[in-house]
């Protein structure tokens, strides 16, 4: 089925899988500033941030950071800093310590086996404290350019909304909305996978909330197979 770029006002559901590169199109016109919301400087900082947003937000990360990184603005610094000192400064994101102890450990290993500088390898992020595939992603995917689908809360929920997966788990949701991109893509910039996940994250935050999208006013309406979601209660 051929569906138009253009947004008329759909009156059906439509059929079919959202057209990956209609979306994309259509997100970077509403939000072309997309960007990562963890506020960084360099490399080290965005990585800190990132693993310390794990089970809160990017806004309660930013407001705890700015002590942080000025205490230990490097990893060097932060590998020699006590747990408790680290531990009082991120105690407003809950697990305190936990947390302290996972960036601490973090700026060691960068130290020992990176001397200081955070690769840009998808194996030895991973091999890093509290660093797992969504993290190395956004890390290499905002700092190092590379495009690459990063697949939280929102990613998810709007690619099943979309039609691009049925998956759950992360792993697999990655790997279908990487292949439907593949499938209807044009080589747009407007594609890469890094960029367009930020679109989906600050289009599920603005628009394509969990509880309550708003379908009457996305830009989405007439290419996603799940509209009406308004009226449909306790659809995911």
């Amino acid at each position: 089925m051929v569906q138009s770029s253009a947004r008329p006002g759909a009156a059906s559901r439509p059929v079919g899988p959202a057209d990956a590169g209609i979306v994309a199109s259509r997100l970077r016109d509403l939000h072309l500033d997309a960007r990562t919301e963890l506020d960084h400087s360099d490399a080290f900082e965005l990585l800190v941030a990132t693993v310390l947003s794990a089970q809160t937000t990017d806004v309660r990360v930013n407001q705890v950071t700015p002590a942080l990184f000025a205490a230990w603005p490097d990893p060097e610094a932060l590998a020699g800093a006590a747990d408790a000192d680290v531990t009082e400064i991120v105690r407003p994101l809950g697990m305190g310590a936990t947390r302290a102890r996972r960036i601490i450990g973090l700026a060691q290993r960068l130290v020992t086996e990176h001397g200081g500088e955070v690769p840009d390898s998808q194996t030895a992020l991973e091999a890093l404290p509290g660093v797992g595939r969504k993290t190395a992603h956004v890390l290499r995917g905002a700092w190092f350019g590379h495009s690459l689908l990063a697949v939280d809360t929102h990613v998810g929920r709007l690619s099943r909304r979309l039609g691009w997966t049925e998956q759950t788990d992360p792993r697999k949701v990655e790997a279908d909305v990487v292949g439907r991109v593949a499938a209807d893509g044009t080589g747009s910039p407007d594609e890469d996978l890094a960029v367009l996940g930020l679109r989906l994250i600050l289009h599920g935050r603005r628009v394509c909330t969990a509880r309550a999208p708003d379908c009457g006013s996305c830009v989405l309406v007439d290419v996603c197979p799940r509209i009406g979601l308004t009226q449909q209660a306790g659809v995911a």
